[in-house]
């Protein structure tokens, strides 16, 4: 206490007298300031206003009146500072005051040094840490380190492949910061994709089809432990492969045409592939050695057509085999040939073919009939009409071993 006096009595024997003194000390400046803590810590979450005051534990100074300790100080930061107060028997204490909202994704944990400070001569100081520990609030939404994931996956991928791992971050803390995935809407995606809701894995549930779905567009969500949630989409880009033979459909066929006809329609017909660009191209061919072209008329019609006039007594009847083939890898193709012999009838017309065939004779057998020689007597009358070939040879009963050819 001040001031400090020291009470005593003095006695003298002789004569005896009694003496009541008093002795005042005069405290000189030999303690410094001293915390009981050499560090002291504050747990303050990052919701807290400016303006907040938190108090802080006073430090111990053996020394008393000015030498004790007048003052409080802060080391440079730019989110609190110290105000100094006094307390009703004449000690000071301090109160941490904040300047400046506090941000745990920012600065998680801050550190001050505390000081002490005496009002002797010279003064003398104590100091101690004050950690500041900033405690998390749920303040920040789940962020995709992507907003829009565009993937290509070709459609004959396995089963369970991993598509596209999508991933959300979330700068909170403990429940706030852990994120959890699911789908909020997408076309036919519960059939085809599964995600994981704690990796953001996507893998293929369900096999692809280029030629049914070309292309999914899904809305992921992530939600942290405090309910806020980020959004991405992701955009799967099925790519074909060459899964599909060409097709090919005859319009119309012609069964018969005639043999001095040039380039008469035999057949026309329309291709279809329904695999994408190369995958899709068509060629179409005959075989070589036959007189008929392939004409590419519109789109995907084509006709089959005499290349020239042909000649029934030379070939009667053709197979002829359509032979379709994609582009793609590995090439696909499909073959169509009309059931039967093709044109089925290739109609005869008079005066096409040799003497024989448009007249008949008398044929009479001379000398020995065992010689086996003949000749031509007359002709009988104009095959005018076309008489079908392979007809068999009749006795003529004017001429003995006779017989009719035509």
């Amino acid at each position: 206490t001040e001031p400090c006096v020291v009470h005593f009595q003095l006695v003298l024997e002789n004569p005896v007298q009694f003496f009541q003194g008093e002795l005042q000390l005069t405290d000189v400046n030999d303690h410094a300031p001293e915390f009981t803590e050499r560090e002291m810590l504050l747990k303050i979450p990052e919701s807290a206003q400016p303006g907040t005051v938190f108090p802080l534990k006073i430090a111990q100074d053996l020394d008393i009146g000015s030498n004790t300790v007048q003052n409080y100080t802060l080391s440079p930061n730019s989110h609190f500072h110290v105000v100094t107060h006094n307390r009703g028997d004449g000690r000071k204490y301090p109160e941490l005051v904040l300047d400046k909202a506090l941000d745990r994704e920012e600065e998680a944990e801050l550190s001050f040094i505390l000081s002490a400070v005496d009002g002797g001569d010279p003064p003398r100081s104590g100091t101690t840490t004050v950690r500041i520990e900033v405690v998390d609030i749920n303040d920040n939404a789940p962020e995709f380190l992507q907003s829009l994931y565009e993937v290509q996956i070709s459609e004959n991928s396995p089963l369970n492949s991993v598509v596209v791992i999508v991933s959300a971050r979330d700068l909170d803390a403990g429940t706030y910061g852990s994120v959890v995935y699911t789908v909020l809407q997408g076309n036919a995606f519960p059939e085809s994709f599964a995600i994981d809701e704690r990796t953001g894995e996507i893998r293929l549930k369900r096999a692809l089809d280029f030629e049914v779905t070309r292309d999914y567009n899904i809305e992921i969500v992530a939600t942290d432990g405090g309910g806020l949630s980020g959004k991405c989409t992701v955009a799967v880009v099925v790519l074909d492969v060459n899964d599909n033979a060409p097709e090919l459909t005859i319009s119309t066929l012609s069964r018969s045409i005639p043999e001095n006809s040039p380039e008469t329609v035999v057949a026309i017909f329309t291709v279809s592939d329904s695999d994408s660009g190369d995958n899709g191209k068509i060629i179409c061919s005959i075989q070589n050695d036959l007189p008929f072209l392939l004409n590419h008329t519109f789109k995907n019609f084509y006709t089959l057509m005499t290349e020239s006039p042909l000649d029934r007594e030379t070939r009667a009847e053709y197979n002829i085999t359509i032979t379709v083939t994609d582009l793609g890898t590995p090439r696909l193709q499909t073959q169509h040939a009309p059931e039967g012999p093709f044109p089925a009838r290739l109609l005869d017309v008079s005066g096409a073919g040799t003497l024989a065939h448009s007249y008949q004779y008398e044929v009479c057998l001379s000398g020995d009939s065992g010689t086996g020689e003949f000749k031509f007597l007359k002709p009988l009358f104009p095959n005018l009409m076309g008489l079908d070939t392979g007809s068999e040879a009749r006795e003529n009963p004017n001429c003995r071993n006779s017989s009719v050819f035509s």
